[in-house]
């Protein structure tokens, strides 16, 4: 006597792989995310120019009545000084009190999320931030490395007097503290603030990422050709990165970790923190140095953003995979070995 197994019914197929429509475009974001009128860009753009302002000279003034009153000498320019790591830290505090005018911009004026400023997820992606520095260290060490092969420039001090032990320390301190907020906040003025006004009016990403980049290398002064060249070429690299990967995040990774190393080499070195020159002034072999490392850093963070887009991909398959599995497996338990007596 024979029986016959019915087999069960064979499970589906995978579904085809389907992404969910994205964000809007970074530099779409203050038209997308707030409300679009024709003035509010360069209303916000007012706003942003006038508050930086008004702080940058709010701790210039009180720094300057302090030092009067407490008797502080005076530097070559005739301004109140207090000492090379308390400048290095106005300096550089000045600059950082751009970051919260420019959110307060984007929410007052345009009436989106601050956070949007920072990514297209409405919020700085830190783990997308942690992977952008882990790319960014070794190419900037290295940068570092070859640039201090390179002979000085002419005019240039050579000087490698090491600074001493506490005078280092305390100005590596100084620099770990503010630098992130320093240079996140030219961050978000340029690449932000700047790359989004003009994109509430342009559909083309490279019309938004070219003024921010001439703006950026002028706000750094004019210093040498070469020097302007470079700092237009981080502006535009970095301006790319923005809109490609949808956040500052790889930009703020290039530029803390960039100012960051430079800084705390010239925080080891006697006299170098009070030095005047600036990215502005770099020569041409330091440029053909620099340049490269940009584009090479920019290389690999668009070669883990395709990876991480094509993994996205995958997702719905490979979830849908996971949970037929134990499925399939009881159904062919179930079946038990084909044609049984």
């Amino acid at each position: 006597m024979t029986s016959e197994t019915t087999a069960p019914d064979a499970p589906p197929s995978p579904p085809a792989a389907a992404v969910p429509p994205g964000p809007p475009a970074y530099h779409r974001m203050a038209r997308a995310a707030g409300r679009h009128d024709w003035w509010r860009p360069l209303a916000g753009t007012g706003l942003v120019v006038a508050g930086v302002f008004a702080l940058m000279l709010g701790v210039f003034i009180a720094s300057e009545v302090a030092g009067h009153l407490v008797g502080r000498s005076l530097d070559a320019d005739g301004m109140v000084s207090w000492g090379t790591h308390a400048d290095l830290a106005l300096s550089l505090a000045s600059i950082a009190v751009a970051l919260p005018v420019v959110l307060l911009a984007a929410h007052a004026v345009q009436g989106r999320p601050a956070g949007t400023v920072s990514s297209v997820e409405g919020r700085l992606r830190w783990r997308r931030l942690a992977v952008c520095l882990g790319l960014a260290l070794p190419l900037v060490l290295l940068t570092m490395a070859v640039l201090a092969l390179l002979p000085a420039a002419p005019g240039e001090n050579g000087s490698t007097q090491w600074a001493g032990t506490r005078a280092f320390l305390t100005g590596l301190a100084v620099l770990c503290v503010l630098v992130p907020f320093q240079a996140a906040a030219e961050e978000y003025v340029f690449r932000g603030w700047l790359l989004q006004a003009v994109g509430a009016w342009c559909r083309s990403p490279w019309v938004a990422v070219a003024p921010q980049a001439v703006l950026f290398a002028a706000a750094h002064g004019w210093g040498t050709v070469w020097g302007f060249a470079d700092l237009v070429v981080f502006g535009a690299v970095t301006g790319w990165l923005t809109v490609r990967t949808g956040g500052l995040e790889a930009a703020i990774a290039l530029h803390v970790l960039n100012n960051l190393v430079s800084m705390g080499i010239a925080a080891a070195i006697t006299g170098a923190l009070d030095a005047q020159e600036t990215a502005a002034d770099m020569h041409g072999a330091a440029v053909a140095v620099d340049v490269p490392l940009v584009l090479l850093y920019a290389a690999a963070v668009l070669w883990v953003t395709r990876r991480r887009e094509r993994l996205r991909r995958d997702c719905p398959r490979r979830e849908y995979l996971r949970r037929e599995r134990p499925r399939r497996e009881c159904l062919r338990r179930a079946a038990g070995p084909a044609g049984g007596v």
